[in-house]
């Protein structure tokens, strides 16, 4: 499996990452030590959580993701042997994430009481890389990088980002994380964090998790080149749109088992022109005697700007699949054609 530089660390991770959100929710804990079992023996080491997970997000299930990563540690012995990543939430009305019903923001007291949870949940004494899992200030829409600007009125009680700086310096002076890294961050934001840390000496990100497809490549548009000349690289996530790149779903199928079979949550690629486009880049690959999920991790594999694409199964065969991805190499004649597809269809699935 191949290494790639993490920020300007010296830390090397896989170029695919485990991801982990199924676990606890669509994934016993059994199936998710078998998943990092089989991982971790293709050369896969980096696992990605949040105290978010397991999806769809519920106040009865929050955390079991983390602590089923942490029982395969301690079952293992392997913690050492793998760069583990979570993230704390951001601003969000949820209420179960802190004691006393209190909403999440990224105040140094939140975080550091998200950490400290993180740390026993995962059975660990540091974070490898710790990530901001979305803005504490509103944003145009989640992801923080939308095609149509939506105006919104900055919140009273927002956190600058020089304070969520501060607080998580003292927590790599601590010890506790070794690195910091955002996600669903815009261009703007991920240069203000850049500025700042450079300005006052605090903890540099090096890297920033965003979506990333073939039916949105929005961060083309101003994030690959902050990736590219500040080392924030990509952690790609939904490099399969959330499985319809597979194929999966098309013509209205809804296969037993599949997560909108089961929760009904991915409106954002049923829109007419998605489902065009998702059926023009599947006939592509069929065209090219390929499967379209590994054409899809193999496409967002071969960017520049990717240091590693986050993978997520529910069944070992698809993991299997999703794994043997990262050592296909596209032709040239295909990413043409790729191209040519998104010059067709832009990106209908931000």
């Amino acid at each position: 499996m191949e290494q790639r530089r993490l920020g300007r660390t010296d830390i090397h991770v896989s170029a695919i990452c485990l991801g982990t959100m199924t676990f606890g929710e669509q994934n016993s804990e059994a199936e998710g030590h078998a998943q990092m079992d089989h991982a971790f023996e293709q050369g896969i080491n980096f696992f990605d959580a949040a105290e978010l997970y397991p999806i769809p997000p519920k106040k009865e299930t929050q955390g079991r993701t983390e602590r089923i990563v942490g029982t395969w540690f301690k079952k293992t012995g392997k913690r050492d042997k793998v760069v583990m990543a979570t993230k704390v939430v951001g601003r969000t009305d949820m209420d179960w994430f802190r004691e006393n019903g209190v909403h999440g923001r990224l105040t140094r007291e939140q975080i550091e009481f998200a950490v400290d949870r993180s740390l026993r949940n995962l059975q660990t004494d540091c974070i490898d890389l710790y990530q901001i899992h979305w803005p504490d200030r509103k944003v145009s829409g989640f992801g923080s990088n939308p095609t149509r600007w939506v105006d919104v009125e900055p919140a009273e009680d927002e956190t600058s980002i020089d304070a969520t700086l501060d607080v998580m310096t003292d927590l790599v002076k601590a010890g506790k994380i070794r690195h910091l890294g955002l996600s669903n961050e815009s261009s703007w934001g991920t240069m203000r964090f850049v500025a700042a840390a450079e300005r006052h000496g605090l903890t540099r990100v090096v890297s920033i998790q965003n979506a990333y497809s073939l039916v949105n490549r929005t961060f083309e548009t101003g994030l690959a080149e902050i990736a590219r000349r500040e080392d924030v690289g990509l952690l790609g996530y939904s490099a399969l749109a959330q499985g319809y790149l597979t194929g999966k779903y098309r013509n209205g199928a809804l296969p037993h088992g599949a997560r909108k079979t089961l929760f009904d949550r991915l409106q954002r690629y049923e829109h007419p022109r998605t489902l065009q486009a998702v059926d023009a880049y599947c006939d592509l690959a069929a065209d090219a005697g390929l499967d379209p999920a590994q054409m899809a991790i193999a496409f967002a594999k071969s960017r520049s700007f990717m240091t590693s694409v986050i993978i997520g199964a529910t069944k070992m065969e698809q993991l299997e699949s999703d794994i043997a991805a990262g050592s296909l190499t596209l032709s040239a004649d295909v990413l043409e054609k790729i191209d040519a597809l998104h010059q067709e269809f832009g990106n209908p699935a931000p």
